[in-house]
């Protein structure tokens, strides 16, 4: 699915983290179409887990940098709940789906009316209940619109994704509609 250029985008933590862990975070924002969107939840969560990243790698420590400066260049936004609906809706969704972040980024989605980003299966499956009309992205969406945006070259494609492999642990599920071109493009 490409990505639109109509609403923000709100990013959850596990694609934040994979964009992170791609070596790319700025440029990969820069590429969006659309508002980067980051819940104060997530903002908070993210950190954490970034600081925990900086002790274990030498990364680490720029993926922090990266982070607060793209939020001090507005490249990211944050945002948090503007009213009961969206408390509600989120203390609904951590009932539901028991994870804070994919809860707040959801609710401030379909509260708003703006895309979401999860790699989360469980997450994008409670979504598509409560909102038939929201988009859904993925990591793989959002990589593979900097990908062709910025013409990059299959040797840096290919050590993007081998990044967010390892340092993000991340494999798209079977039946991801970008599968082929994950495989295709890691193995070239």
């Amino acid at each position: 699915m490409m990505l639109s250029d109509r609403s923000p985008i709100v990013l959850d933590a596990c694609c934040l983290l994979n964009i992170s862990a791609s070596g790319q975070f700025t440029s990969i924002l820069e590429s969006m179409p659309t508002q980067a969107v980051v819940t104060e939840v997530v903002r908070e969560r993210e950190l954490i887990t970034l600081t925990c990243l900086q002790e274990q790698e030498s990364q680490g420590k720029s993926n922090i940098i990266e982070f607060e400066q793209s939020i001090e260049n507005e490249l990211l936004v944050v945002v948090d709940f503007e009213s009961e609906r969206e408390e509600e809706l989120f203390v609904n969704y951590v009932a539901e789906m028991k994870d804070d972040g994919e809860s707040a980024t959801l609710a401030i989605g379909v509260n708003r009316g703006w895309a979401i980003a999860t790699d989360d299966k469980k997450a994008i499956s409670f979504a598509k209940t409560e909102s038939n009309s929201l988009k859904i992205f993925s990591t793989l969406d959002i990589i593979k619109n900097w990908a062709d945006s910025n013409k990059v070259s299959q040797s840096q494609l290919r050590e993007v994704l081998t990044a967010i492999r390892v340092q993000g642990r991340y494999i798209p599920h079977k039946n991801h509609p970008l599968l082929s071109w994950w495989e295709q493009s890691i193995q070239l």
